[in-house]
Parts: structure tokens; sequence; C-alpha cells
């Protein structure tokens, strides 16, 4: 196992199944990677994920059974993480690390930076200006979409870095679609609030959770599956919510 302890091939391999569910992968890929990993070190892996744990038993060097459960209690959309993994799995077959640059190279792929903050905006922008030509609105409703965009993407950023738990973090940012689209009518009375309303909220739609509840129901993961559907319809909820507020709160200052 190139020296390699058994707990330490759980510890990688736990490592990096856990980056991968942090990072938006599929569950069916958690799996795989986690038990192609061991067996890149001999070790005979049985592996059950959720997306809300890693779940691994294998056989240690005596024949004992040797259980480890990991609880993940956050999940984000990171896909260069997820790629990163994935090539340091399949990297694994031809050549096993030893420990200590195993979880180098973890750590290293825990801590890439990833897009500028600059780009991050820019695109969270340019989604709801695309989206506003889309629907057939004007150079304006798409200016101030672009607008809107940028504002409900930094404001979520804020939200998510203190802690709070996922749907607030929906609903404040559809409260804020909703009353921003107000404003802007209130400004501007010739253009059109629902078309701005409907292109600011595309970047909070869960289009990730959804595909990969589909991914996870083909690959007969049903229990995952059901759990993601579940997540994106709150989400998706959340951010009604706000924005029915917004609008109920707002329409009669108009």
């Amino acid at each position: 196992m190139n020296g390699m302890k058994t707990n330490q091939v759980i510890e990688v391999a736990l490592k990096a199944g856990e980056i991968l569910l942090t990072g938006g992968a599929e569950i069916y890929r958690v799996e795989d990677t986690v038990t192609r990993i061991c067996k890149c070190y001999n070790v005979e892996a049985e592996c059950f994920v959720l997306p809300t744990g890693i779940f691994i038993t294998v056989i240690d060097n005596d024949g004992n059974p040797v259980s480890i459960v990991r609880r993940i209690r956050k999940r984000t959309v990171n896909l260069e993480q997820v790629e990163k993994i994935n090539s340091f799995s399949r990297s694994l077959q031809g050549s096993p690390l030893s420990y200590r640059e195993a979880m180098m190279k973890l750590n290293n792929i825990i801590g890439l930076k990833g897009y500028s903050y600059a780009l991050k905006f820019f695109v969270a922008g340019i989604n709801p200006f695309a989206y506003a030509l889309l629907y057939r609105g004007t150079a304006g409703e798409a200016c101030v979409s672009f607008l809107i965009g940028i504002v409900i993407y930094a404001i979520k950023e804020k939200i998510t870095r203190t802690g709070v738990f996922e749907f607030f973090e929906y609903f404040i940012s559809g409260l804020t679609a909703g009353f921003l689209s107000i404003l802007t009518i209130k400004l501007f009375p010739f253009m059109d609030l629902y078309r701005i309303i409907i292109a600011s909220i595309i970047i909070l739609l869960p289009g990730l959770a959804i595909t990969n509840a589909m991914k996870d129901a083909l690959y007969g993961d049903i229990v995952s599956s059901m759990f993601r559907i579940t997540e994106a319809f709150f989400v998706a909820a959340a951010v009604g919510v706000g924005v029915a507020i917004a609008l109920s709160v707002g329409l009669r200052w108009i």
C-alpha cells in the first residue's frame, strides 16, 4: 500500500469524497471516487453516500471491519475542485502517492482560490442581462437586470459567510430582487416589472441541484435524488416567497 496504513487510506479517500460532495458532485461520482482511491492501495471498501454524509467500511489488516462516517454540513458549487479530484483519483491508479503527498495535493485543491470576485460579479450580472434580452426586454431593462444580479450575488455571498441557514439567503435574495425591481419601475415607469424580476432571479434557480437529482435517479440513487429535488423545491420556494412579499408590499407604493 505504498507504506500507507489502512486508516490513512480511509482518511485520504474521505477527504477526496468530502471535497467532491461539498463542491456539488453527483452521488455516484463520490462513491466511485472513494472506492477507486481505496482500490489503488489494495483496500477493499464499501461506500454509501448521501448529500449530508459519507459512510465507508473497510477491512483492516487484521480482518476487522472499520466503519467511519463523515458529516457534510455545507454544500456549494465548485466544479473546478470536482475536476481536480477526478484527475487526482485517476492519477493514483498509475502511481499511488504516499500519505503525506496525497494529503498535500488534497489540501492544495481545497486552497484553490478560484475565480476573482470581479469576474464572479460580472457573470452574476451578465446572466440576468442575457435573459432579459431573451425575454424580449429592452436594452434598459437588460442593464437594470445586470445591476440587480450583481447586487443579489453580493448580498447572497455576504449572508453565506455569516453562516445563516441556506434557505434564508435565498429568501433575502428574492426579497431584494423584488424591491429593487419595484424601485426601478418607480423611477422608470415605462419598463416591465415582471420581465426584470424574472431575469434578475435566474441566477438563484437551483439548476445544478435539479440536474444532479435527475442523474442520481438514473444511477439508482433514489434517496439522494429525492433529497436534491426537495432541496431544489425549497430553494425555489424561498426565492418565490421573497419576491411575493416584495410585490405585495411594493406594488402599493407604485
